[in-house]
């Protein structure tokens, strides 16, 4: 059964947790869409990802010629193919429809921006009244804390 997983950020940047959260979809053998709203978000992702000290995450920005076969692939566009995780930044959409095929949504947002929690709060009544199992974590103080969860439901 398909599960939403939300993540609030407070003060960290996207480019400073993803890399740990594609590590542990990448060991589960996932393949990864993470889906923002600007290009150049994508193209911080996309240093960020090369990691420090040579540690490399195989991925590609969509519209190359090889974007089916990229583990990871960043884009700010719907529907980039099959993929088992997406990952969606800035308030970026997610379809019922994408979620329910999925393995996994993450939905990472910023706390302190207003729209970006009141955007993170509708997708969490789509997501969870698609029937999805939810879970909501707050990240402070470098650590991710549960802070509520939401059982799947027929």
């Amino acid at each position: 059964m398909p599960e939403a997983f939300f993540y609030q950020l407070n003060g960290d940047s996207p480019e400073a947790v993803l890399p740990r959260m594609l590590d542990m979809a990448l060991g589960k053998g996932w393949r990864i869409e993470v889906r923002g709203l600007a290009r150049d978000r994508m193209e911080r992702l996309d240093l960020a990802l090369w990691g420090e000290g040579g540690e490399f995450r195989p991925h590609g920005i969509a519209g190359g010629p090889h974007d089916s076969e990229q583990p990871i692939l960043l884009t700010v566009a719907q529907g980039q193919g099959d993929r088992d995780c997406l990952m969606a930044l800035d308030g970026a959409p997610v379809s019922e429809g994408e979620a329910l095929v999925a393995q996994r949504v993450c939905i990472v947002f910023d706390g302190s921006d207003p729209e970006a929690l009141s955007t993170a709060r509708t997708q969490w009544k789509v997501l969870t009244g698609a029937g999805l199992a939810a879970r909501y974590y707050m990240r402070e103080d470098g650590t991710w804390s549960l802070r509520q969860e939401r059982q799947a439901r027929s």
